[in-house]
């Protein structure tokens, strides 16, 4: 007879319980696995799956017990650090919502919006576009398996336990969220530069020549005119996604490494 001691209970449990709550708020908070169309018992089921087998590879998990106020206390540093990953691709993804949001609006598709149920609001058409965009484009170059990798890194640079963060590691954060404006801006710039350029020549027609019905032309031109250079747009937007998902998943890596306490 196959008996089970308190002990090997506990250690089971700690060996699953931990890790699942860092990789379940990781995949909450990420845009790609915290979609609202994937299933939650699916996230949740890719979670536990991700928990068991790395279970076996992960350092020596601390002597504290799951139901006491220290257990409780590892779950919410597990918990923060999953939610601090899951940012950083946030932002990722927000680079390309920004551009479509700056385009959108020059090129006066501002009214084209619908509701997103993933984030509760209303977003343009344009910006969904580009990200579902990114998003293929992610896949495609095998950043979700790139992340993961991280992630799973992450606990031998933050084992469970460590008690405390650097303060400076969350600063970080909210100062890489100007990569949202600047990356964006970046990326809607020749088009916005373009598309600037043209309703000033037509601000100017109208002021000398009253009598033209500027206002008639003035949005067919800048709709068909944003639409040839978004084709332009699309020939090089590969190698700026990829140069957003290395930077991104470089500024990851070194966020884990920021978030462990100064010795």
């Amino acid at each position: 007879m196959v008996e089970i001691t308190f002990a090997q209970l506990q250690g089971w449990l700690v060996a699953f319980l931990w890790p699942f709550a860092r990789i379940t708020a990781f995949m909450a908070a990420s845009p790609l696995w915290g979609h609202s169309s994937i299933p939650n018992r699916a996230k949740i089921g890719l979670a536990s799956l991700i928990a068991i087998v790395i279970a076996p590879v992960l350092p020596d998990m601390p002597d504290i017990a799951i139901m006491s106020w220290a257990g409780f206390g590892v779950i919410i540093e597990q918990i923060l650090i999953g939610l601090a990953m899951g940012m950083v691709m946030h932002i990722i993804f927000a680079v390309v919502q920004a551009a479509g949001d700056f385009i959108g609006l020059q090129m006066g598709l501002a009214f084209a919006s619908f509701f997103d149920t993933a984030s509760g609001t209303n977003i343009m058409v344009l910006s969904r576009i580009l990200y579902m965009i990114t998003l293929l484009m992610f896949l495609a170059m095998n950043g979700h398996l790139m992340v993961l990798e991280t992630l799973i890194m992450s606990f031998q640079t933050l084992p469970i336990g460590i008690g405390t963060f650097n303060p400076g590691a969350f600063e970080l954060i909210a100062r890489y969220a100007g990569t949202i404006f600047a990356s964006g801006m970046l990326l809607a710039l020749p088009l916005v530069g373009s598309l600037l350029t043209i309703n000033l020549a037509l601000g100017i027609l109208n002021r000398s020549a009253p009598q033209l019905t500027v206002f008639n032309i003035g949005f067919p031109t800048s709709l068909i005119v944003g639409l040839i250079l978004m084709m332009v747009l699309m020939t090089d937007l590969s190698r700026f996604l990829e140069r957003l998902f290395s930077q991104g998943l470089a500024f990851m890596q070194g966020l884990i490494e920021t978030m462990a306490p100064l010795s």
